[in-house]
This record gives structure tokens, C-alpha cells and sequence, in this order.
């Protein structure tokens, strides 16, 4: 079976976030529902049947539910539906040679299938998640270059701090 690469995966709907969500938490963590519902400090797991039989997940429970499935897919589909483009913060963690390898691999692929979807040959959806992801690592690293001069980022050097 062909491991999923949980970084170009973007959901369509609401209701396939919580999916993906649940998913990740079960292949990545090893949670079970119940454990997500624990973590969430929801009662009953029947609360989040309810939530993915409907697509009605209550937004004060949207950072609760990320956080106990370990991923962000519920917070990226709605930034996604109203035509934003979310990016993770950067960590603080210096930028070496293979990241800047890795964007420009990123770069490739992208136009890539892009050429492939104009010649109609590449679908709508890998396209979009191929531009997404290359988007959100330039601005990453765009971020990253930013918050450089700040203090609490160590970019270029240890500064005394490990």
C-alpha cells in the first residue's frame, strides 16, 4: 500500500477536513475517535459522529479538533474556500541548502503538472494542490527571510541559544 503524502493532500469540503483530519490522527498518531474525543474533552464520541454525519463542526471546536488530530486540514479548507492562502509559520529553524532544493524541486513539479493540465492531461485537483504547495513554501521562506532580523529567531547562527 502506498503511503500518502500527508503534504500535498488539500480537502474539497468541510466534511472531507474532518475526514482527513481523523485520518492523520489514525496513521500518524495512532488515535483512535475516542482518543481525539478525550483530547478534544468531549463526553461522547457520538458529538463527533453527529459533527461528520452533517459537516457541522462548531467553529469554537475547530482548534480543539485540529489540535487533538495533529493536523490542520478543517483550518485550511476554509481559508482555501474564501480564496486565501494559509501558510504555516516558520518554526525558527534555519533554512540549509536541501530546503532550497526541495522548493526548487517543488518549482519543477508545479509547472510541471500545470503544463500537463493546460494540454489537458493533469486534473484540476492535482494542480491546484501542486501550485498550493509550492505557494506556501515560498512563503515560508519568504516569512522566514522576514523574521530574520528578529531576536528570537536564530537564523544565521546560534547566538548562545540551543
Amino acid at each position: 500500500m502506498k503511503r500518502r503524502n500527508w503534504k500535498r493532500v488539500r480537502a474539497r469540503s468541510l466534511l472531507e477536513a474532518m475526514e482527513l483530519c481523523l485520518e492523520y490522527a489514525r496513521e500518524k498518531h495512532n488515535r483512535s475517535i475516542d482518543r481525539v474525543c478525550d483530547l478534544m474533552g468531549e463526553h461522547s464520541t457520538s458529538t463527533v459522529y453527529k459533527w461528520l454525519a452533517t459537516g457541522r463542526l462548531p467553529a469554537i471546536q475547530i482548534r480543539p479538533f485540529e489540535h487533538a488530530c495533529g493536523a490542520t486540514f478543517v483550518s485550511e479548507y476554509l481559508a482555501a474556500s474564501a480564496h486565501l492562502l494559509a501558510v504555516r509559520m516558520p518554526t525558527g529553524k534555519a533554512a540549509d541548502e536541501t530546503d532550497v532544493m526541495e522548493l526548487q524541486a517543488g518549482f519543477s513539479e508545479a509547472v510541471a503538472i500545470l503544463i500537463r493540465f493546460y494540454k489537458g492531461d493533469a486534473d484540476a485537483d492535482a494542480t491546484l494542490a501542486a501550485l498550493d504547495h509550492t505557494m506556501n513554501a515560498v512563503a515560508w521562506h519568504r516569512a522566514n527571510v522576514e523574521r530574520s532580523s528578529e531576536p528570537e529567531l536564530s537564523l544565521f547562527g546560534d547566538g548562545g541559544h540551543e
